[in-house]
């Protein structure tokens, strides 16, 4: 998730969760992409032009992706639509490598396979270290926790929501 700001005719992006597009410039460099897709995020309440497809499709630009190998969709507010966006884009009985963070393939994964794709996951953003060991620290309250349980809270509302729905 970026977060764009744009002051004059200045834009200025602070990454959130830089793993998914790294993963997806990895993958292309590793020849395992032959195209980039981003989705065309923006919440209604942005009062930025830019979408996050199209400032993450520059970033591509300047790693030394070659510009007619990136797709971006048209504006999107949420996964379902992304799913939607990129079906309008390319065939949907293609095989695509689907990078989100790891806590939000599960819903992400079905909704893509909904419009149609064989999806191949490619999980990044890890939230928890999975051979850490657990301390007396990991009980206390703190930001950081609070926020890793807001995350999960969301990604199950989400999972809910589009189970209803469907």
């Amino acid at each position: 998730m970026l977060e764009i700001n744009e002051v004059g005719d200045r834009t200025y992006v602070e990454w959130g969760d830089p793993d998914r597009f790294f993963g997806g410039i990895a993958l292309f460099k590793a020849g395992k992409a032959q195209k980039l897709v981003f989705t065309g995020g923006k919440m209604p309440w942005d009062k930025v032009k830019k979408t996050e497809g199209d400032v993450l499709k520059e970033y591509a630009i300047s790693n030394g992706i070659p510009f007619e190998n990136i797709l971006v969709t048209k504006y999107v507010e949420n996964t379902a639509d992304e799913a939607v966006a990129v079906k309008e884009l390319i065939s949907p009985r293609k095989r695509i490598i689907l990078v989100t963070s790891s806590y939000h393939m599960y819903r992400a994964q079905r909704l893509f396979e909904k419009q149609g794709f064989v999806v191949i996951p490619y999980k990044v953003d890890y939230k928890a270290a999975g051979n850490s060991t657990v301390t007396v620290m990991d009980y206390l309250p703190s930001a950081g926790n609070l926020e890793l349980i807001e995350t999960g809270i969301r990604e199950l509302i989400g999972r809910l929501f589009y189970l209803i729905k469907s």
